[in-house]
């Protein structure tokens, strides 16, 4: 069975991704959808107590975040797969503005989230990773590789 987590800023693709990739396979497990953690975590139990796949559609920004995801479908021997949604906070914003209705969030909550955004990492528990990035085509699917996560120093030479 796989779980699948995502990771990215409001308005990077999310559930673009989930409706492209996932939808015809794996349940959605959403804020968006669920409203609160209580019914959350039920419907997440649901998921692990009949083997049945799902993606973790919030953003996920921080590493305590994800584990209690993480944690779940480990013990019940899940592989757990991660797309990191990679996007400027700029671009975030700018789709969020064309949003309509309950789907467009307060611009300092994209703000906030960009602020405490941390990079996954396999040593987290997944058992692979992945980059996405938005383009005009739809999504373009990376691999991950941990020189590109990792910054140079400013005195670094090319």
């Amino acid at each position: 069975m796989e779980a699948v987590i995502f990771i990215g800023l409001q308005a990077s693709g999310k559930s673009s991704f989930y409706r492209e990739r996932y939808f015809h396979s794996h349940a959605r497990i959403s804020m968006d959808l669920l409203k609160t953690r209580f019914r959350e975590r039920l419907f997440l139990d649901a998921c692990l107590s009949t083997d049945q796949r799902f993606v973790i559609d919030n953003t996920n920004p921080t590493r305590a975040e994800r584990a209690p995801y993480i944690e779940a479908a480990r013990t019940r021997r899940y592989q757990v797969t991660g797309y990191y949604f990679r996007s400027a906070l700029a671009e975030c914003q700018e789709r969020n503005i064309r949003r309509q209705g309950v789907e467009r969030i307060p611009d300092h909550a994209v703000a906030g989230t960009s602020r405490k955004l941390e990079l996954p990492s396999l040593d987290e528990g997944f058992d692979r990773l992945f980059y996405v990035r938005l383009v005009d085509q739809g999504f373009e699917v990376e691999e991950w590789n941990d020189e590109i996560r990792r910054p140079r120093p400013p005195d670094a030479s090319l």
